[in-house]
């Protein structure tokens, strides 16, 4: 049996977008009558099936919300589906998780596999990989094909959809100041996600935060670097040849790695050096000794504004519901790692 061709198959084959395919399939005015009897005989040519499921997608809904996450193991994206989840719950749509695994290919292909008449929208944070490309047309394809997608915490630049964002930028400043305050004159950053668009971000913050209080960049002092491991080494090599006062690490799992390598180095903390890092699991806050300061980025509020959004659009009778960019404040959490004034 022939096997039947898809949407996405005729575009790439006739190399034209799959918006434009749906379209001439479905004889809209916006397509030309040449573009259309070529696109129909080529679809027909590939036994290709309208997926009847599919058909009519703004007025069908099947209640469900698909959510893709980067990553299982990081304690920020569990919250976030927590807060996802409640509200979804008391609107009385269900929830199917995916993990991208920081993968390109497995979030194209499984915005793909879910858009095909399983969910009603997606919730969704970039992979490592689409960020570090650059490479966002699967999502301005499906959102071009009807399905709505909020984006949380790390976004693509360039695609027109609802987004959910915390203040990388202000945050990283505020921290980098509170260390300056506290009387840090050597201030390290550490960061294992310079791919990320947070990661850009706050790293930008902190080189702020210096230049206002008119303080030297020691790039001797600075790793950015996409690599956990590689940050791990690395850091070692910045406490043995470098004085270091204080520290401000852009992710829970650099945070963790500051602390205990400064400890394993003899450093007393939080008398010889102060701690910073950017999220807020429980290994940071609880499991920890001494406890890290954190920046808290509010991970369950920031998937219930995430749903809301998107459960308002979906549900919303205007047609051209204008997009949203909420920013989510994120509040310092000081704990045992940071001296007191």
């Amino acid at each position: 049996m022939k096997a039947k061709a898809t949407l996405k198959q005729i575009a790439k084959e006739l190399n034209v977008s799959v918006s434009t395919v749906s379209k001439a399939l479905n004889d809209s005015p916006e397509i030309s009558e040449l573009t259309k009897i070529k696109i129909k005989e080529y679809a027909k040519l590939k036994n290709y099936k309208p997926n009847v499921i599919g058909l009519n997608l703004k007025n069908r809904k099947t209640k469900t919300i698909g959510v893709i996450i980067p990553n299982i193991l990081n304690s920020f994206f569990a919250k976030v589906f927590s807060g996802i989840e409640k509200i979804a719950d008391e609107k009385g749509y269900n929830v199917i998780m995916c993990i991208s695994n920081e993968s390109l290919e497995k979030e194209a292909h499984t915005l793909e596999m879910l858009s095909n008449g399983t969910i009603d929208g997606f919730i969704l944070s970039v992979s490592e990989e689409a960020q570090k490309l650059h490479e966002y047309n699967h999502f301005k394809e499906i959102i071009n094909d009807g399905t709505p997608i909020v984006m949380f915490d790390r976004i693509a630049e360039g695609v027109e959809c609802d987004k959910v964002i915390v203040d990388d930028f202000d945050s990283a400043l505020n921290s980098t100041q509170r260390l300056i305050d506290l009387g840090c004159k050597n201030i390290a950053l550490f960061s294992s996600v310079d791919n990320l668009s947070v990661g850009k971000l706050r790293a930008e913050g902190y080189l702020k935060a210096l230049e206002k209080n008119n303080m030297p960049v020691n790039e001797n002092l600075i790793i950015r670097t996409d690599s956990e491991d590689d940050l791990k080494d690395k850091i070692k090599t910045v406490f043995d040849n470098n004085k270091i006062d204080g520290i401000f690490a852009l992710e829970e799992n650099d945070s963790v790695a500051a602390l205990r390598i400064a400890i394993k180095k003899g450093y007393k903390v939080p008398e010889e050096i102060s701690i910073i890092g950017f999220a807020d699991g429980i290994l940071a806050s609880r499991r920890l000794s001494p406890s890290l300061t954190t920046v808290s980025q509010h991970g369950i509020e920031i998937g219930e504004v995430a749903a809301k959004l998107l459960i308002d659009r979906l549900e919303s009778k205007e047609e051209d519901l204008p997009y949203e960019t909420v920013v989510i404040k994120t509040k310092l959490k000081e704990r045992e790692s940071t001296r007191k004034l």
